[in-house]
């Protein structure tokens, strides 16, 4: 029942003309304390606030991390289902944004564990459109194809690097936040990062694909 609640209010909401703005500018503002303090008290309605405002940013670390249109929009109703049994361990005064990230990066490492096959040639199957906000179109074919190429590289990466790079370049969130929800160091995360980053400019380097936008 939970989860039929849950995908009524995800499903065909969370894939259709997606882009990928940042979080912070993607999110709106809501007074989370207010609304979970709602759901808790037995209003599980309110719970479709926070999906309405969190459901892109969730659905685009499952997509990068999955590279699959599909098992994206799946991931991100499970990811909100876990979020909402879960809720009852959430810290008054804590920040919700990272506290579900973090619920996602588990619901999403479970799904990589299964051995989920990527597509073969290691690029995104189903992917929602990327549009460059500049609006030129010959620009936008090469920002399209920057993405493809970017997104294939990722995930060609081991997944605990690629969360940390999608975390950090594309969330913007700072190394100390990325580090408390993956469980690294401060320095393990820095590290992946340029480790990731390293083996990207390679890889671009191989495929002679210039690494900025000249």
């Amino acid at each position: 029942l939970i989860r039929t609640w849950v995908a009524r209010f995800c499903h065909g909401r969370c894939i259709n003309n997606v882009t990928f703005p940042r979080s912070d500018l993607y999110m709106k503002q809501i007074d989370e304390g207010e609304i979970i303090g709602r759901v808790l008290a037995g209003d599980r309605e309110a719970f479709a606030d926070l999906v309405d405002a969190y459901k892109g940013p969730v659905f685009r670390l499952a997509f990068r991390m999955t590279g699959n249109s599909r098992d994206a929009d799946d991931l991100t109703q499970e990811i909100f289902l876990r979020a909402f049994q879960s809720l009852g361990r959430f810290r008054p005064g804590e920040r919700f944004f990272p506290w579900l990230y973090t619920v996602g990066l588990n619901v999403i490492r479970n799904h990589l564990r299964k051995g989920k096959a990527l597509p073969e040639d290691g690029s995104a199957t189903g992917a929602p459109e990327v549009t460059d906000p500049r609006g030129d179109p010959a620009d936008a074919v090469l920002y399209g194809e920057r993405s493809r190429r970017i997104q294939a590289y990722l995930l060609s990466l081991p997944p605990t690097v690629r969360e940390t790079l999608v975390l950090r370049f594309y969330e913007g969130m700072s190394f100390e936040d990325i580090a408390a929800m993956t469980g690294d160091s401060l320095s393990g995360a820095k590290m992946k990062a340029y480790r990731g980053l390293e083996k990207i400019r390679v890889m671009m380097e191989q495929d002679g694909f210039p690494d900025d936008e000249s």
